[in-house]
């Protein structure tokens, strides 16, 4: 007979079920699959960011001898950010372990095993959406929690006013790479200064329509009609990706109500890619005990028995301390369709 007892053993301690939660399977999102995001574990609840302000300067001749001029020191701004806290539990009764003998030779501790694993797969994928937004939050440079607030705003952070929105009327554009170099390529580079080495790139999250719209532009069709990629007008590239004007433009697919998670149906982000830690998200230790002053993990879980002493139910808990953060605001660049 199974009974509360079960979940006093090894195989449901903290320690054991955080480490079983790491090794659950599952299909990150998109910006997930990137790895944008330069992993920071932490010891701590907060985290320090540091901003230096990029001056070069050109040096004055001076005649020998005289006084050597001092260089002007590069503003520094520094702002210290809290991880938050990402938290979700799930309620086994005692009542829904009736019966619940595995099928074949599986034991009693194994069934168990199984059926909270299986609550924590459900909990973990609500993880990986909420990580997903996080993400999202940082590309626009403005990360909100699940209600709509606002948790940072990273302009306001580090005092940078929001680029200007780009205007693309895919019907009537001409010079598309022109202006992609003018409105994109180079306000981008020049933000990011010395960091933007050979290799990197500029990824185009798309909207439904900004997608579909800039594939019917005249230029665009008449460009790939004279190349052997010319197959690719006729295929449908629905939440695809496509290669153009040296950006890698992405129908980006959020969540399927088109309002938790998504880009905006006339809009596109441009990002910069393959730049060492232009995105960054740490990673704090958990609330319990067993992990003071270790380093965080991604994500946690914990099996809590009823406090009543009633036996009548088990807590299955899942959490995660993360900041997803975006360190150079000013190289985010925003698009719509439409003049």
């Amino acid at each position: 007979m199974i009974t509360m007892d079960v979940f006093r053993g090894d195989a449901f301690s903290a320690i054991e079920l955080t480490t079983a939660i790491q090794d659950i399977p599952y299909v990150p999102g998109f910006l997930g699959s990137l790895n944008l995001f330069t992993p920071k574990p932490v010891r701590t609840t907060s985290i320090m960011v540091e901003k230096r302000g990029a001056k070069l300067n050109v040096i004055q001749t001076t005649e020998r001898g005289a006084p050597r001029p001092r260089r002007e020191r590069n503003r520094r701004n520094v702002r210290n950010f809290n991880t938050v806290r990402l938290a979700e539990s799930d309620k086994l009764m005692a009542d829904e372990l009736q019966g619940i003998r595995a099928f074949g030779s599986e034991n009693e501790l194994e069934a168990v095993q199984t059926e909270v694993g299986n609550r924590m797969a459900d909990l973990s994928q609500d993880l990986d959406l909420t990580f997903e937004v996080h993400r999202m939050g940082a590309i626009n440079g403005v990360l909100l929690d699940a209600d709509g607030s606002v948790i940072y705003d990273y302009y306001d952070e580090f005092g940078i006013t929001q680029p200007t929105e780009i205007a693309f009327n895919w019907g009537s554009r001409t010079g598309v790479k022109k202006f992609i170099a003018e409105n994109v390529k180079r306000p981008m580079l020049r933000a990011l200064g010395g960091r933007a080495l050979p290799g990197m790139g500029i990824l185009a999250l798309c909207g439904d329509e900004f997608y579909d719209n800039m594939q019917e532009n005249p230029e665009y069709r008449a460009t790939y009609l004279q190349t052997s990629a010319a197959r690719e007008l006729r295929n449908d590239t629905t939440f695809d990706e496509i290669f153009a004007w040296g950006v890698r433009w992405v129908n980006y697919r959020g969540t399927d109500d088109d309002s938790t998670l998504s880009v905006g149906s006339t809009k596109c982000k441009f990002i910069p890619t393959n730049v060492r830690n232009v995105f960054e998200v740490a990673y704090s230790p958990a609330e319990g005990l067993p992990f003071v002053n270790t380093r965080g993990l991604e994500r946690y879980s914990q099996t809590i028995i009823d406090p009543s002493g009633r036996q009548e139910f088990v807590d299955i808990d899942v959490a995660s301390y993360p900041l997803h953060i975006c360190t150079t605001p000013e190289a985010l660049l925003n698009g719509r369709t439409g003049a």
